[in-house]
């Protein structure tokens, strides 16, 4: 079975999840070193700055995160050399863009989840105050 995203500029086309074969220690260890990249703050800011904007230069980008140019090229090529990002010269700039869809839908979805928990957090501590200012729970 093929699962198709609604907006299919979002990712690819692809095996629903619940269809798929249990991941070999293989493929596992390959999507854990894709998450590892991305996990680091910056580099996600970078993404989402990047899909916001389709298209920014290192100094741009710079400027938006508030850091130095030379630490956002660091990032920059840890993501280029994962091979979601596309870059080009011109002049004497690089600027880059997102090529994997499927990190927009990922970005979508990590953000969503992150709103979910917060909000469920913040239901439960709500929940418990008001247990214990009525003592009754």
């Amino acid at each position: 079975m093929i699962k198709t995203n609604k907006n299919s500029s979002a990712c690819c086309k692809q095996i629903a999840l619940k269809d798929r074969p249990l991941l070999s220690p293989i493929k596992a260890g390959g999507l854990a070193a894709v998450f590892k990249v991305l996990a680091n703050d910056t580099r996600l800011r970078l993404l989402h700055a990047l899909v916001r904007a389709d298209e920014l230069c290192v100094s741009d980008l710079a400027n938006s995160l508030g850091m130095k140019p030379q630490a956002i090229s660091n990032q920059l090529q840890r993501l280029s050399d994962l091979g979601i990002l596309r870059s080009r010269r011109q002049g004497n700039s690089i600027h880059y863009q997102l090529v994997d869809l499927c990190v927009r839908s990922l970005l979508d979805q990590g953000l969503c989840l992150m709103e979910e928990v917060t909000s469920r957090e913040s239901n439960h501590r709500l929940v418990d105050l008001t247990c214990k200012e009525n003592s009754s729970c």
